[in-house]
């Protein structure tokens, strides 16, 4: 069953082993020359489960992979049962909804000074379980980098998607997010980080007036 259809890949509710899963299936592009998109798509296929292997290291919450098809280009992984952060956030006391942000922050904190950028930093790639823990899903787009710049572009993101979906409460999730993100990471590097999300907002501000 389709339950997600992205840019970059489907993601589709199945049964495997006796076990709900969610199959990822990275499908050609014909916009691609044939020989390019197999190679795009292998090499995102390999890629995006050693970066989830690595943010479990770092101490953060993901799907466990159970099956990597190379020549399908697919991904068998858990299936995490839960909310998406996006649809839990609204519906929560205020004091319950900061903490959450704070502990986000803590775990995108806990990437970063891993060295895994998520690149599609959005509450809807968040599960919240009936246990109160936090799963981080979806690194297809995600990379290796210690770059402030990369990780304030991972952080920058963060915010748009707090303001466009929580917009009555995105200045004081994202004090908490940062609040978290500081005291995973050291509120020194975080600073740089921070200020590299400024400098992102201003670029952006400066081309919408041009």
């Amino acid at each position: 069953m389709l339950i997600k259809k992205g840019a970059e890949a489907n993601l589709y509710l199945e049964e495997w082993q006796d076990r709900k899963v969610i199959m990822k299936r990275r499908l050609p592009k014909a916009y691609r020359l044939p020989q390019l998109d197999s190679t795009v798509r292998t090499q995102r296929t390999l890629h995006e489960p050693v970066l989830i292997h690595r943010a479990k290291e770092a101490g953060v919450p993901t799907p466990t992979i159970y099956m990597i098809d190379i020549a399908d280009s697919n991904i068998i992984m858990e299936y995490v049962e839960g909310r998406q952060i996006k649809k839990a956030l609204n519906t929560m006391p205020s004091k319950e909804r900061l903490q959450l942000c704070r502990h986000i922050g803590t775990l995108i904190g806990r990437l970063h000074k891993y060295g895994i950028i998520h690149g599609d930093l959005t509450t809807s790639n968040m599960i919240l379980t009936r246990s109160g823990k936090v799963y981080f899903v979806d690194f297809g787009l995600g990379e290796f980098s210690e770059e402030s710049e990369v990780r304030g572009v991972d952080l920058h993101l963060m915010k748009r998607a707090l303001q466009s979906t929580h917009y009555k409460f995105a200045k004081e999730c994202f004090e908490a997010v940062i609040a978290g993100y500081s005291e995973a990471f050291g509120k020194e590097t975080a600073a740089k980080v921070l200020g590299k999300v400024n400098e992102i907002e201003r670029r952006g501000r400066y081309i919408e007036e041009r």
